[in-house]
């Protein structure tokens, strides 16, 4: 959602965008007198160019703010006098009122302040000039960019519009003039911001507007339109409890405030949400850009061209497919052994219905008759890129991705074809959920499990449509003559399609055989499956004749890139992968995809079909090749994606010694020149990189186990959470198999920081009790000072602040041995966080402030907004309330930069314990929002706090049904993982109180 940003003190024309065309001088000519401009909206102002004049008294002003508002209309001497004092003016008046405008003349261009008929006008203002006029023309041109349907532009006008306010209107002004306009241009301001946040909801940004709804809803807690948007928008948000609770608080605020009941509008929209209404979760406008400017994905598979049969098949699904309009969602499911020809007829029938889906078609092979499904958050996530989602805006967790995955698709008509499932657990998040779309599933079991889909049993082709199929690919000059020998051969393939089409093909590709001798090899029923290799093995024997052309180089490029886990691969990447130059690399990939044997899915990367891979595996490890040149081929590929990474994170941590005790590489990596180069390819190559991870065998375990250190940020920012801590429990798992205490005690350091970032404490120190073991056995004083470090963070979370100093006094001193000065400084930053639990803020202030001197000797890094965070909370505790936000906003900016969204969510909640610590519950609950929105690091603990810390907030602001909903959800969350603040916390809410504040609870959150 965007957000009003403040306007500069200077507001420039061109701020709104003004079409100009600058007058052309002469060389040597004089420069033309700087233009001026006037604002009403925040303080009278008046500039010349850049440069800002005096507007004198207040009186002075308030007569210059009469003039702007008539917008060029003569006011009277009499009507200025009215607007400065009202009904008690002074006996000179009306010779003030002269002195004034006498005293701007010589402010003002000569044309500017005119006199005539006994009063005053302002005239002869530029276009653009007065920010008044300027948000007029903006409101007008949102407006019409609305009616036409385009949210996208009328929310980007109207946040042109907002940002022209500067503070209070008139402010500072005196006089009934100005107060009854203030009054006026503060309620149109409201009324523009609420527009923009409706148009927010429509478009499905009902998560973002939460936090802002909130602060509004304090400010102004008597506006019930503010209410109803927040309740919609924490009902979209899954949030039913609050949603239902703000309307609670607001009944009981207009009872007792103004002695009545809530407007009709507010009270049916509570009964919706009571009804859990489907359309409440229905966006009531158009997508936020035009229908020109969507991105429409175009995943079909080619349709084969000799696609015969099926008509009774085809007839069924189409009518299917074709009520997608006006209902939820078509889904149709087809089931039936391998090579039945599934995704023939569901390809073949996706493409006949494209002119029903113009909003696009995605496709996807779900591998679910391999070893190894895809997971259904790694194809939402390839789904949500391909609709023209931002790799930032995609959440990690599967749930999130699904519902993004059906609001994105809201308003669209798309078909999204789900071929090779492996069973209806898998296809049910991907499934749209919305009118207009439908769904085509593949899958060798029956989807009972999808509620209401069109289950389809497709079983082998009849005896007349298996011909059809042998004929049109061998061609009826070849068949016609030999009929019955046809027949025969269609019957020994069991008139299974994909056995036909193969035995069809090899005859068509060998003009000197006949359909007898075809005929003759299949009778023999002890080698019909060789020549057949029907099922999975029939698709090896189809990608034979296309493997027996490949050139040798292609052929070896093949064998080898089948080898990697990844969902893809990059062109860097395969030319670790083959040894070669980038350039003759992707000569051999593109050859390749000629062929069909690969697949490209954009500029630069490329993947195999799954059973392609099994059959270049196959390839690869067959008796003929050396097994050495497999092991050397994924070597370089995680040298590749070791030396690389190593090269982000010493960009991301410079001066960080842990790269130079990293395992050694032959293979170079990329290298970057700056740092969002560097992130970009850590976050796109996040699966793939994971993936080399955990196929490592024993020769590349201690590599692998480093890899995943030196991509720790996939970790931290959130962005693949899940994944890379699945990873790290294998790699532990394979450290221990190997016996090596080394790799397993780094990867058990992982798995202590994985743990610790999503607040799972008891487990975290399990883990780093065996890391402490293991690191001390092999010697490795590299992560010593870490495992040290880490212990220290957990004696931290547990309050066991006296053991926190002596682990964090230990990682210091293994750091300053190492010469790691970032590291010693992250754990000076940590140490003074035990200060601060011993209750020595000196001390922790101080440590504190010389984490950040060490950090920012190396720039603006996530270390140093670290400890920026650090700092901003002792000085919260120590009430510097003032230097604790200066300090949680430098954190923010490098935070943001940086793509730490976890810990940008934390630094939120951390500025909202100050406003809340200060007196400011409204925004408090705004960043607390902004928290919730973004995730925080430590997990669902983490949550739980910010979830009371918004209780809190609420409480003070008189919504205590709303902060109770917060408060039990929190309860929920702490019971989930065990926390023993549940116990408190359930005492609380026990008391059935319903005067709760602040103070009740101040001592639960945080």
């Amino acid at each position: 959602m965007s957000q009003p940003v403040a306007a500069s003190a200077d507001f420039r024309p061109q701020d709104a965008e003004r079409p100009h065309t600058p007058g052309q001088r002469r060389p040597g000519s004089p420069a033309e007198p700087a233009a001026m401009r006037f604002g009403v909206l925040g303080p009278v102002r008046v500039w010349r160019g850049d440069e800002s004049l005096s507007t004198g008294s207040p009186q002075q002003r308030a007569l210059l703010a009469a003039l702007l508002l008539r917008e060029g209309h003569t006011t009277t001497a009499a009507e200025l006098i009215d607007a400065l004092w009202g009904e008690d003016p002074p006996s000179q008046a009306l010779a003030a009122v002269r002195t004034y405008a006498a005293r701007l003349r010589k402010v003002l261009d000569a044309s500017v302040l005119v006199s005539e008929s006994g009063g005053y006008a302002i005239r002869g203002l530029a276009e653009g000039a007065f920010d008044l006029s300027v948000a007029h023309q903006l409101a007008t041109e949102a407006e019409k960019a609305r009616s036409t349907g385009n949210l996208g532009r009328a929310r980007q006008v109207l946040d042109r519009a907002l940002a022209l306010w500067d503070g209070e209107t008139l402010a500072g002004v005196p006089g009934p003039y100005a107060q009854a306009q203030r009054v006026r241009l503060e309620e149109w301001r409201l009324q523009l911001l609420e527009s923009r946040l409706q148009m927010d909801l429509e478009q499905g940004c009902h998560a973002e507007a939460v936090s802002e709804l909130t602060a509004l809803t304090a400010a102004h807690p008597l506006r019930e339109r503010l209410r109803e948007l927040l309740m919609l928008a924490l009902y979209r948000s899954g949030r039913q409890a609050e949603a239902l609770a703000v309307y609670a608080d607001t009944h009981r605020l207009l009872t007792e405030e103004l002695g009545v009941d809530p407007r009709p509008a507010l009270r049916d929209l509570q009964q919706r949400i009571l009804k859990a209404d489907p359309s409440l979760t229905e966006p009531s406008a158009p997508p936020a850009e035009p229908a020109a400017a969507r991105v429409r994905p175009a995943q079909l598979p080619a349709t084969v061209p000799d696609f015969t049969g099926r008509a009774a098949f085809v007839r069924e699904l189409r009518e299917v497919l074709s009520s997608a309009e006006g209902c939820v969602m078509a889904v149709s499911a087809l089931a039936g052994i391998g090579g039945v020809g599934k995704t023939t007829l569901a390809v073949h029938i996706a493409h006949q219905a494209r002119s029903a889906f113009p909003d696009g078609q995605l496709y996807v092979d779900l591998q679910g008759s391999g070893p190894r499904a895809v997971e259904p958050e790694t194809v939402l996530g390839s789904f949500l890129r391909a609709l023209g989602t931002e790799d930032s805006a995609i959440p990690d967790s599967l749930e999130e991705r699904s519902a993004l995955f059906r609001a994105t698709l809201d308003g669209r008509r798309v078909l999204v074809l789900l071929d090779n499932a492996r069973d209806a657990a898998q296809v049910r998040p991907l499934l749209p959920g919305t009118e207009g779309c439908a769904a085509l599933v593949t899958s060798r079991v029956r989807m009972l499990g999808l509620v209401g889909a069109h289950l389809v049993d497709l079983d082998v082709m009849s005896p007349d449509e298996a011909l059809q199929l042998f004929t049109r690919i061998v061609g009826a000059e070849r068949v016609e003559p030999e009929r019955g020998a046809a027949l025969d051969v269609v019957a020994a393939c069991g008139f299974l399609p994909l056995a036909i089409r193969i035995a069809a093909s090899r005859l068509a590709t060998r003009r000197t055989w006949t359909v007898s001798v075809l005929a003759a090899k299949l009778a023999d029923e002890s080698r019909r499956l060789d020549e057949l290799q029907a099922g999975d093995l029939a698709v090896k024997a189809t990608f034979e004749l296309g493997y027996g052309q490949l050139e040798p180089a292609q052929a070896r490029a093949f064998r080898l890139l089948g080898l990697a886990d990844g969902p893809d691969i990059s062109l860097s990447a395969a030319a670790a992968v083959l040894d070669l130059p980038a350039e003759e690399t992707e000569d051999l990939l593109e050859s390749l995809v000629d062929t069909s044997l690969l697949e490209s899915v954009a500029p630069g990367r490329y993947r195999y079909h799954d059973l392609v891979r099994l059959y270049a595996r196959a390839c690869a490890e067959g008796d003929e090749w050396r097994p050495e040149e497999r092991v050397a081929a994924l070597s370089r590929l995680l040298d590749f994606y070791l030396a690389t990474a190593a090269a982000v994170y010493a960009i991301e941590r410079p001066g960080d010694q842990l790269v130079e005790n990293l395992e050694s590489t032959i293979r170079p990596g990329l290298r970057f020149a700056e740092q969002s180069a560097a992130l970009d390819w850590l976050y796109s190559e996040a699966d793939c990189l994971l993936a080399c991870v955990r196929q490592a065998d024993a020769s590349r375990l201690r590599r692998a186990i480093d890899l995943l250190w030196a991509a720790k940020d996939l970790s931290e920012s959130g962005a693949n959470s899940r994944e890379y801590e699945r990873t790290t429990r294998i790699m532990c798992d394979a450290a221990r198999a190997c016996g090596d205490p080394r790799s397993e005690g780094r990867a058990r350091t992982i798995l202590t920081q994985v743990l610790l970032d999503s607040g799972y404490i008891d487990q975290a120190e399990e883990q780093a009790q065996l890391a402490a073991e293991l690191v001390a056995s092999a010697h490795d004083d590299t992560v010593m000072s870490w495992v040290a470090n880490n212990r220290g963070l957990i004696r931290l979370h547990q309050g066991r602040y006296r053991y926190a100093k002596a682990f964090f006094a230990q990682a210091i001193d293994g750091f300053r041995i190492l010469g790691n000065r970032p590291s010693e400084a992250t754990s000076l930053g940590n140490l003074a966080q035990a200060y601060l639990g011993l209750g020595d803020v000196a001390a922790a202030v101080e440590t504190a402030q010389g984490s950040i001197a060490v950090h920012a000797e190396f720039g603006r890094t996530v270390r140093l907004a670290n400890s920026y965070y650090i700092v901003g909370t002792i000085l919260t505790e120590a009430g510097r309330y003032a230097e604790a936000l200066h300090h949680f906003d430098e954190a923010l900016f490098v935070f943001r930069d940086h793509r730490q969204q976890l810990w940008e969510g934390a630094t939120h909640f951390r500025v909202a314990e100050v406003h809340l610590a200060a007196g400011l519950p409204e925004r408090a609950a705004e960043h607390a929002e902004q928290a919730l929105a973004l995730r925080c690091i430590g997990g669902d603990p983490m949550r739980g706090n910010v979830l009371i810390l918004l209780g809190n907030s609420l409480a003070e602001l008189g919504q205590t049904v709303r902060a109770r909903a917060c408060w039990h959800e929190a309860l929920r969350l702490f019971e989930q993982v065990g926390r023993p603040e549940a116990h408190e916390l359930r005492a609380f809410l026990d008391r059935k109180s319903d005067h709760l504040s602040f103070f009740d609870l101040k001592g639960i959150g945080g």
